[in-house]
């Protein structure tokens, strides 16, 4: 019973090496994969995320597979799990329909608005000179967001008006981020602690994953551009059981509710960036999938079989399948190429050294380059830990990243440190 995962990054290493586990996992196939993966699945990197007709073809070729995991944002945006499902292929992942809870801003916050669910205040723009006006005349600091897909960098924390149209502007005028940025969300800052919530779904049933903790910031002490998210840690200190009840109550199920009530019936992984505010916990994101680098802590802490998780999420049965957890910590250090988020170089030689058997190195962005291990992104590795809390998980991961070296590479040296 072999599977098929869509992706390359950490995210999808994650859930290979998870799938791996399971004795149901016949053969992992990935689309295009990395030099991480290519250890435990047979990587196509001939082929892209978005080249559809050549992954569904290659699932026609291979009867094999009984699964295609979707993991990445753009192909869920742009519907191969419709396409594969109407090929009659069975596709881990939400519908083009649902996965705009992420692909558009305005859509998640309209829904949020519409349905009473905690999230900032905001504004919507199509047209500049209306977003301009905006922001002289709002309250700082502010938070200016493309309303597409934009690799997770697609927003900017202002902290005055100089700033608030420099961003308007890279996004609306100098684009940016493409097309992402044609409809812009202007929010209220939010003050208070983030936590990332990752539910497994299959419209009816909601389970809610272990607790995370994402870095965004490049730089230690959350300075620097946003990135795809630069570690993670889980659990998080402060999201106890009392507030996941509440979250589970005043968001999780809306959510989910209303998504059913708009015809976008969500099944996959929902994944909740929260807020928790003086007010309580409010929404800062939606995404349609995993979060990267999230997985990366989330799945090592994982008892039950995924396999048979994503099996029940898309036979609508998760209700029959008991989700465990382990007791204990984990934390992932992502070592990223110089320049990133901006521009950096590829092909820099890898080397690593000698890690204990309880560290874990996701690959991100690699690549064989005549059988040596080079840099292919700006994300390259995560270094990860599992210790029986975060301190000990800490300790294990940053003594681990001692052993892997690359020019230019840079990585926040508080993962984990803060609650």
């Amino acid at each position: 019973m072999s599977v098929l995962v869509i992706g390359g990054g950490g995210r999808e290493h994650a859930i290979c090496k998870a799938l791996a586990k399971s004795d149901k996992t016949g053969k992992l196939y990935c689309i295009p994969g990395n030099a991480g993966i290519a250890e435990i699945a047979e990587c196509v990197s001939s082929v892209s995320v978005m080249d559809f007709d050549k992954i569904i073809e290659f699932v026609d070729n291979h009867e094999d597979i009984v699964m295609t995991v979707v993991a990445p944002d753009d192909p869920l945006a742009a519907g191969l799990v419709d396409k594969l499902t109407a090929k009659g292929h069975r596709a881990f992942g939400p519908s083009a329909k649902a996965a705009q809870i992420e692909a558009s801003k305005a859509f998640s916050k309209r829904l949020m608005k519409k349905y009473g669910i905690p999230t900032a205040g905001y504004a919507e723009f199509n047209d500049y000179a209306k977003a301009i006006d905006y922001v002289k005349r709002a309250k700082y600091p502010l938070v200016v967001k493309a309303d597409g897909l934009a690799l997770g960098k697609g927003v900017v924390i202002c902290s005055d008006v100089g700033e608030a149209l420099i961003a308007v502007g890279d996004m609306m005028v100098s684009k940016k981020f493409s097309d992402a940025g044609n409809t812009i969300v202007i929010e209220e800052f939010l003050v208070g602690k983030e936590v990332s919530i990752l539910c497994f779904t299959d419209g009816k049933t909601t389970i809610p994953m272990v607790s995370s903790q994402d870095h965004k910031r490049a730089y230690d002490n959350d300075q620097g551009l946003n990135t795809g998210g630069m570690g993670t840690f889980s659990p998080s200190a402060i999201y106890t059981d009392e507030l996941a009840a509440k979250v589970e109550k005043d968001i999780i199920l809306p959510t989910i509710e209303a998504m059913n009530k708009e015809g976008r019936e969500f099944k996959g992984v929902l994944y909740f960036g929260l807020m928790i505010t003086s007010d309580g916990p409010k929404v800062l994101e939606y995404n349609a999938r995993f979060g990267d680098p999230e997985t990366q802590v989330v799945l090592p802490r994982l008892k039950s079989d995924l396999y048979d998780i994503f099996q029940a999420v898309i036979d609508g049965r998760l209700a029959d399948v008991k989700v465990e957890w382990d007791d204990n910590a984990c934390v992932c250090v992502i070592l990223a190429s110089g320049g990133y988020p901006g521009s950096y170089k590829k092909g820099l030689p890898i080397n690593i050294g000698d890690l204990p058997e309880d560290i874990t190195l996701y690959h991100a962005g690699t690549a064989f380059n005549k059988g040596q291990l080079v840099t292919s992104g700006g994300r390259v590795i995560g270094v990860t830990a599992v210790g029986k809390d975060v301190a000990e998980a800490r300790l294990k991961a940053y003594d681990a990243v001692d052993k892997v070296t690359f020019d230019g590479m840079f990585y926040r040296r508080d993962i984990g440190i803060k609650k």
